[in-house]
């Protein structure tokens, strides 16, 4: 057997053993990373010197960039949720919209809170509106609770500084900026199609209505003493619009540009979270009777489910290092460059693949982007293409939920429904976004 083969059966059999070992045994994604990358190292014939390095560069490497802005991005959103500003986003465009358009208005709602709020905790603060529009109107929980599920769904997987999409532009180097302006060009029609079309579709199969089991929450938001609206999408907006801005100047005005340095330095992510934090602290916090220790308890806490990202996350960087220092990588690079399949394709069939099998679309996003990064180093990929290959990976870690994913289980409780009706709602839904994610993708890279 050849040294390729050994490389490549290393690599097969590591993966295999993760999915095991994530599944099977329920073993935390971070030990699994770390126990997998370790074993593969073993396995290829890596000195055991060699095998502890790349573990530290690996894990290092990956969270000088992930814990800051993972970080600060869960203290910029736990500062909205407990504020009320998403209430205030909620009820603003709920008004503006009207009760006729409430569909709409639940879709950019999601959209919008999605970018600073994990998915689970925004539809938990937002799912009360949809049980108050339910019994006004006396239509399915359906009708207004996909359109809001797929815009957060969108945004949390194609838009920064979620979570997701961060880790996998860190792991295969690929410009925030771009990510984020594709991944609003993908994600605006994929929540249209989604969410009001598609919810306004199964709502009139599936007549969803409030469980028994679930408290009843008010009716109204009452929007006494909520911070303001243009407040809250002020701040939201400030550290996309700075990351992207950094983006265009780089590429449309001259190096020896003096704003093009400038814009650099405050559209960086970590100076532009940085920036939109502190607002959020001063502005959502103490400028509203909070004292500096509320602002610090509330901060601290945003930190613990970041924690977790954080760690599995840096496992991942861990797995890719490994790939790459062993050799595997290059092997595994340029069997996938001999492929047919253009790298975007390729990049959303490995990530659906490993999301249909284990479920969790964080682990499914980090693997896809281990394994895509000695490719992209071999075909020497770079620019706007690595931003698309970012939301090919977010779109195959989307599609198909099923019974693995928690996601799936928080949808059936809140709305009442049975398996089946969940995989004709939350899963085709989630798969739509997937697929429209990624065929916005392959006709935005004709133009890149």
């Amino acid at each position: 057997m050849d040294n390729a083969t050994t490389l490549l059966l290393s690599a097969l059999g590591g993966i295999i053993l993760l999915l095991y070992l994530v599944m099977r045994l329920r073993l935390h994604a971070f030990v699994a990373l770390l126990t997998v990358s370790l074993i593969v190292g073993l396995t290829t014939g890596m000195d055991l010197d060699a095998i502890l390095q790349s573990v530290q560069d690996g894990m290092g490497g990956t969270l000088g960039f992930v814990a800051t802005v993972v970080g600060l991005g869960a203290m910029f959103g736990k500062m909205l949720e407990v504020s009320g500003g998403v209430d205030r986003l909620a009820s603003t465009l709920l008004d503006r919209f009207g009760e006729n358009r409430s569909q709409w208005a639940m879709g950019v709602t999601g959209f919008l809170v999605a970018i600073p709020v994990f998915l689970d905790v925004a539809f938990i603060i937002l799912v009360p509106l949809v049980y108050a529009l339910t019994r006004r109107t006396g239509r399915s929980l359906l009708y207004y609770g996909i359109p809001l599920l797929a815009g957060l769904a969108v945004t949390h997987s194609f838009i920064p500084p979620t979570p997701g999409p961060i880790a996998v532009a860190e792991l295969i180097g690929a410009d925030l900026g771009y990510v984020i302006l594709f991944g609003a060009m993908a994600g605006l029609p994929a929540m249209v199609i989604a969410g009001p079309l598609f919810g306004r579709y199964i709502a009139k199969h599936i007549d969803a209505r409030i469980p028994e089991y679930m408290e009843l929450p008010k009716s109204e938001i009452d929007s006494t003493g909520l911070p303001s609206f243009k407040l809250i999408l002020s701040i939201i907006l400030l550290p996309l619009v700075l990351i992207v801005l950094n983006t265009v100047s780089g590429a449309v005005l001259a190096d020896d540009n003096p704003l093009v340095a400038t814009l650099a330095f405050v559209g960086h992510p970590f100076v532009a979270l940085t920036l939109a934090t502190l607002l959020s602290f001063v502005f959502l916090g103490t400028r509203r009777g909070m004292s500096r220790e509320n602002v610090m308890e509330v901060a601290t806490k945003a930190l613990e489910p970041a924690g977790i990202i954080i760690l599995v996350t840096g496992a991942g960087g861990v797995f890719k290092q490994m790939l790459i220092d062993s050799g595997v990588g290059d092997v595994m690079g340029q069997l996938m460059a001999d492929s047919a399949l253009p790298p975007i394709l390729l990049a959303f069939l490995i990530s659906t693949a490993v999301r249909v099998v284990q479920g969790s679309a964080t682990v499914a996003m980090i693997t896809a982007a281990g394994l895509m990064a000695p490719l992209i180093s071999t075909l020497g990929l770079e620019g706007p293409v690595l931003g698309l290959i970012v939301i090919a990976i977010a779109s195959g870690a989307t599609v198909l939920s099923h019974v693995n994913d928690s996601g799936f289980w928080l949808v059936n409780r809140y709305f009442g429904l049975t398996e089946a009706q969940t995989l004709k709602s939350w899963t085709v839904m989630e798969t739509l976004i997937g697929l429209v994610g990624l065929a916005a993708a392959l006709i935005i890279g004709l133009f890149v």
